[in-house]
């Protein structure tokens, strides 16, 4: 044992660790930081995605300029026509829309009263019936209170014309 660790007849190996150099640190980082297969599918998918919509968009916006270049004499001269065409049909259509939305509303309350009558309790007929027995009790000192107060009144004409 005590030959082992004697430096006798044996040579140590030095062995030196390279040095790193800034491109090894750099290429080391790289390699750390190299996306996956997963991951290199996934972004040649979106290059390939957005140079795809990149060039329908050129094609949309170039189609959009050319069809106004053609089209804007005909809109023009066909323009006193279009501007009571579209009025009749913007009213038209905010008519109908606000028809079916006054109709759908009512159709809402008509089925709420329903449920109510029924006994079926639809939402908000608690604070329904709260309010209604608040509005009673309002009435009720209200109707006690003239009784109270015309009685007052009486008795003051009474003294004010006595012969009445």
């Amino acid at each position: 044992m005590a030959d082992r660790h004697s430096g006798s007849g044996q040579t140590q190996l030095h062995q030196r660790t390279p040095r790193p150099t800034p491109g090894s640190a750099f290429l080391r980082r790289l390699h750390d930081h190299a996306p996956n297969s997963t991951q290199l599918v996934g972004f040649l998918t979106l290059i390939i995605s957005g140079g795809i919509l990149l060039f329908l968009t050129g094609l949309t916006i170039t189609a959009t300029v050319v069809g106004l270049i053609f089209f804007t004499p005909l809109i023009l001269i066909s323009s006193p026509i279009w501007v009571p065409a579209g009025t009749i049909f913007f009213f038209s259509v905010a008519g109908f829309l606000s028809v079916c939305g006054f109709g759908i509303a009512v159709l809402a309350g008509l089925s709420w009263i329903y449920k109510y009558f029924r006994g079926w309790n639809p939402p908000g007929s608690g604070r329904f019936d709260y309010a209604r027995s608040r509005i009673a009790d309002t009435a009720s000192h209200m109707k006690d209170y003239a009784r109270e107060y015309g009685g007052y009144l009486q008795s003051k004409v009474k003294d004010a014309a006595p012969g009445a």
